[in-house]
This record gives structure tokens, C-alpha cells and sequence, in this order.
């Protein structure tokens, strides 16, 4: 039998690959429409990391769950401020450039 950890570490790593490609082989007129999804999955991730966060510490372990909700708060707001960086930037190319 398989150690869980192991099977659970084999999936974040095929899930690692499969968003790699599937990311990199998205055609560049969608990019601007898929920094907008991931915005909005990070946006419910940091509904769930607040929760955890706000998680009773006087639980056996409580404090696990409060630091895992605070880190993943902190790299969603991180992923979507800068998806918006980037999709502002995206959408500035596509803005006529004034003549001078």
C-alpha cells in the first residue's frame, strides 16, 4: 500500500505539470479572459483561507490551520494583485497609441 503522503505529493506534482501546459498553451487573445478566472479562484481561496484563519485556536492543532489560512490569504492576495498587474498590462497593448 501507498504511503498517503507520497500519493498526495505524486498529484501536486501531475497537477503542477498539467497547469504548466495547459497554461502555456493557451493562445495569447485568451490570456487577458484567463488571468480574469484565476483572479476569481483565488478570490474564493481567499474566502477559504479567512475562515481557516479565523479558525479556534484552542483546538488540538488549531494553530496549524490558523498559520495554513494566513500564508494561503497571503499568496492569493499576492496572485491577484498581480493577475490584475498583468491584465492591465495586457489590455494597455491593445490601446491606440497617440500620434504625435
Amino acid at each position: 500500500m501507498v504511503d498517503p503522503f507520497v500519493f498526495y505529493l505524486a498529484i501536486f506534482v501531475l497537477a503542477i505539470f498539467v497547469g504548466y501546459y495547459v497554461v502555456w498553451s493557451v493562445t495569447p487573445a485568451l490570456h487577458t479572459p484567463l488571468m480574469a478566472v484565476t483572479n476569481a479562484i483565488s478570490s474564493v481561496i481567499i474566502v477559504g483561507a479567512l475562515i481557516a484563519a479565523a479558525a479556534n485556536a484552542n483546538v488540538e492543532n488549531g494553530w496549524i490551520a490558523k498559520g495554513a489560512g494566513g500564508l494561503a490569504a497571503g499568496l492569493a492576495a499576492v496572485n491577484i494583485f498581480g493577475g490584475f498587474l498583468v491584465t492591465q498590462r495586457m489590455l494597455a497593448m491593445y490601446k491606440k497609441k497617440e500620434k504625435k
